[in-house]
């Protein structure tokens, strides 16, 4: 059980948009609040992020940007230059005269009326910089969809929906690895502290099971009390607490992407009562499971 992909995945509402951009000369795109999140890759050139608060960022070639709660921002090539509203999905930039640059702008669609912990505790500008010997893999995956979409050679279109997918999961790792420090707490820690992150894959893997604190501990060859303190210092909330998050999180993946009975669902999450389960995810997330599950089918 990979904990960080299984985490992105269930996060996951629908596929990634994206779009190439390419721009020359004097240029400003601003882009509207997204209810995904939103991010940016300079494939080549230069550009600046205009974020709406705080300093404008300036990125080169490789650099990889992420905003994860889809605010309004802008890019430019240099920040005082005038800005059109873009929407990358649907439309080209006007083109000008000199210094060109080709980036890939676009969106990952994903839950945040109930975000987790690894994206809710993330800042609303995530800058990963192209630094020489760190992330190689996310790194390399940049260079290739920039190889990809400049050439436009056959056999692009398999290739850049795929990379796009794995650049989440690789601009989240690199991020946690050089702003979360192991040695604090914070989910850098909690994904490389080998209790820990035992304890969090067996919750992912088996939601449903009865656990207790004790169970866990033993599982992972730590003391209740020395694995709970762990645990919490690490994940930022207790293992009882995260397990009820994570089984209310699993259940609206079941009801998002199967049509499962709602008995079904709440077996799978450890629930022995479907009224029990209802009342829970109610709770959680202002609805009954089935009102939910209704909402995201298509009419």
């Amino acid at each position: 059980m990979d904990v960080l992909a299984d985490v992105v995945d269930a996060m996951r509402t629908g596929p990634a948009t994206s779009g190439r951009t390419e721009v020359r000369g004097e240029w400003g795109l601003r882009f509207a609040h997204s209810f995904g999140a939103t991010f940016h890759l300079v494939l080549q050139g230069t550009a600046w992020l205009l974020p709406p608060d705080g300093d404008p960022i300036q990125l080169g070639p490789g650099d990889a940007v992420l905003l994860p709660r889809g605010t309004d921002h802008a890019l430019a090539d240099h920040p005082d230059s005038p800005l059109v509203d873009f929407d990358p999905a649907v439309e080209e930039p006007v083109q000008g005269q000199g210094a060109r640059a080709l980036l890939l702008c676009g969106t990952y669609r994903l839950d945040r009326e109930r975000p987790h912990p690894v994206l809710a505790k993330l800042p609303d500008v995530v800058v990963v910089p192209a630094n020489p010997g760190r992330h190689r893999s996310l790194h390399t995956a940049i260079s290739i969809l920039g190889e990809e979409l400049d050439a436009q050679r056959p056999g692009a279109a398999a290739v850049v929906p795929a990379l796009v997918d794995a650049l989440l999961v690789l601009i989240l790792r690199a991020w946690m690895e050089d702003n979360d420090c192991p040695a604090d707490r914070g989910w850098a820690r909690a994904l490389t502290d080998p209790s820990v992150v035992q304890a969090l894959e067996l919750i992912h893997e088996k939601p449903g099971a009865a656990w207790t604190v004790a169970e866990l501990a033993s599982d992972v060859g730590l003391s209740r009390a020395a694995f709970a303190r762990r645990f919490t210092e690490a994940v930022g909330e207790p293992p009882l607490t995260y397990l009820s998050r994570w089984r209310m999180t699993t259940a609206a993946r079941l009801l998002r992407d199967h049509d499962r009975p709602l008995a079904t669902v709440a077996k799978a999450i450890g629930y022995t009562s479907e009224f029990a389960f209802a009342k829970a995810f109610k709770r959680d997330f202002g609805v009954p499971p089935g009102t939910y599950r209704k909402a995201l089918t298509p009419a």
